[in-house]
């Protein structure tokens, strides 16, 4: 079956590359399918924190994230043993939180509602580029593209097929959902990112703040470990000891509840995002890693590669070798940078003695960079590109 563009993989970067395609390019998007292996709502593995970027992303799409079960965090505490920097936003929530499964099965709703063709339970087993376009092998039929986006996620088989070579730095995560018990120490609605252990060889953090199930209130909490490669050969303690450690200090019995894990590839500056007719977008590409957050950068990566294929049609020229400029150039991609370059400051200078300096009593300075090189980076975003009528 021919088809001008396929998108593999019907998470958030696919939907929000579908999407920006259907606004800016409306003749593109009848021509354009999306792949999802699984069915919606289906389950995904993520902590579901949306910051103001993916917000604001939405909102530009015409989206109001408030229609989907949610939970607003009122402040965002970063600390370093119990004591650091609290951030609240004055009149609205600092974070808001919800569940990536309902979140995944709203926007894929939404995208067909504007006309979007995604077909569920398709999984593809092999990419390969041509000089006249791309082959698409599923467990059902073959297809032919003139543009595939790789939007299936840090595993995906897209980066597989068209990058075999490639570096790739891939994060630890573990996360479970507990019921919220009567520790004072954290507050219902109020989120907790805890630096402790960095000096131990853990690039990263533990997190705790309030979601829902079902409508009811519980808490999730995880363990975060960028996995930076430098630290690869140092002693590191378990993620899974650490984070009961803390949760004990809360009340809590990690080892009586249900513990998942899963990888997060984080971006590189260094990296290849495409190859001729083949780009990648979401965690296929990479995203945050400071703290592995990818949904903002998911929807933000689906705008730049929209402008990306946009222009590739309009100049019938399909090798995308200005894509990775073009996320490199974009407010997008300077915040991965500055993330990036972040990353090994806080990760790899391990002494307790900085951890504490650093989110104890440096907090003007901390707030500052966040506010100008970490966050607020959608509402610079470029508007997405119109093709003109033909």
């Amino acid at each position: 079956m021919e088809k001008d563009i396929i998108i593999i993989g019907g998470g958030p970067s696919g939907l929000s590359t579908a999407l920006h395609l259907q606004r800016s390019a409306p003749e593109l998007s009848e021509r354009m399918v999306v792949f999802e292996k699984a069915r919606y709502p289906r389950p995904k593995l993520c902590a579901g924190g949306l910051v103001a970027d993916a917000e604001v992303l939405l909102e530009g799409l015409g989206l109001d994230v408030s229609e989907i079960p949610h939970v607003d965090g009122t402040g965002a505490h970063f600390d370093f043993a119990g004591t650091g920097i609290t951030i609240r936003v004055p009149g609205t929530h600092t974070l808001r939180i919800i569940r990536r499964d309902e979140f995944d099965a709203w926007l894929a709703g939404k995208a067909r509602e504007r006309g979007i063709e995604i077909r569920e339970g398709v999984t593809v087993k092999k990419v390969q580029t041509d000089a006249l376009g791309v082959t698409v092998e599923t467990n059902s039929e073959v297809f032919r593209a003139q543009i595939v986006i790789g939007a299936d996620g840090s595993n995906g088989i897209v980066r597989r097929c068209i990058l075999p070579g490639e570096p790739v730095y891939t994060a630890r995560v573990l996360e479970v959902l507990v019921t919220p018990n009567d520790s004072k120490k954290h507050a219902e609605k109020e989120a907790y990112f805890d630096f402790f252990p960095v000096p131990d060889g853990i690039a990263g953090y533990t997190w705790d703040f309030p979601t829902q199930l079902k409508g009811l209130p519980v808490r999730c909490w995880g363990i975060y470990d960028a996995n930076l490669p430098d630290l690869a050969g140092g002693k590191r303690a378990a993620l899974k000891e650490t984070l009961a450690v803390e949760m004990a200090r809360h009340g809590y019995r990690l080892h009586d509840l249900e513990l998942k894990g899963h990888p997060i590839r984080w971006f590189d500056p260094l990296n290849k995002l495409s190859v001729s007719r083949v780009l990648l977008v979401g965690d296929a590409a990479g995203v945050d890693s400071i703290f592995g957050e990818g949904i903002s950068m998911a929807l933000g990566y689906g705008k730049v590669a929209a402008n990306e294929i946009v222009q590739a049609f309009r100049k019938n020229d399909f090798n995308l070798k200005s894509y990775r400029r073009r996320i490199l150039l974009s407010p997008l991609g300077q915040t991965l940078i500055h993330r990036w370059f972040i990353t090994y400051i806080i990760y790899t200078l391990r002494w307790k003695w900085f951890q504490i300096l650093l989110w104890r009593f440096m907090k003007p300075i901390v707030i500052l960079v966040a506010w100008f090189l970490v966050l607020n980076w959608a509402k610079r975003m470029p508007a997405t590109v119109s093709r003109p009528a033909s």
